[in-house]
């Protein structure tokens, strides 16, 4: 499941991909446009930007921009920077999670198909196919 979290990151970046134009654009506007709370949507723009998809600045006329073209981002990309893998199950999560089941289990090959619909999909999504 889709958090909040993951949710609210892709509107950001819609918002700043609908509204920017280079420009760097106030949380505060931002929190008003998409009705979301400005101190949640604090938290979420860090990541965004630890993870290079936004640049940030503060003081007058600071705010948050895109680092790229709209075109360029894919919703794949937005959401595991803030919800994490996006496997359906736990031994496709962690490389490094050992299943002693591994090599019998007959869930597995519909899992990874599951898995790669899923992120084909959200990796083939671009900001620009969701801007108005």
């Amino acid at each position: 499941m889709i958090s909040t979290r993951g949710r609210y990151a892709i509107r950001v970046m819609l918002d700043l991909a609908e509204n920017g134009n280079d420009s760097y654009i106030p949380l505060k506007d931002i929190a008003e446009r998409q009705g979301i709370s400005k101190k949640y949507l604090e938290i979420i723009v860090k990541d965004l930007v630890n993870g290079s998809l936004l640049a940030g600045t503060s003081g007058k006329g600071g705010g948050y921009r895109l680092l790229r073209e709209p075109s360029e981002y894919t919703v794949g990309e937005i959401l595991e920077l803030t919800e994490g893998t996006l496997a359906p199950v736990a031994c496709m999560s962690d490389a490094s999670f050992n299943c002693p089941r591994k090599d019998q289990c007959q869930t597995l090959p519909m899992w990874e198909e599951f898995d790669a619909m899923a992120h084909d999909f959200f990796y083939s999504r671009k900001l620009t196919d969701l801007m108005k």
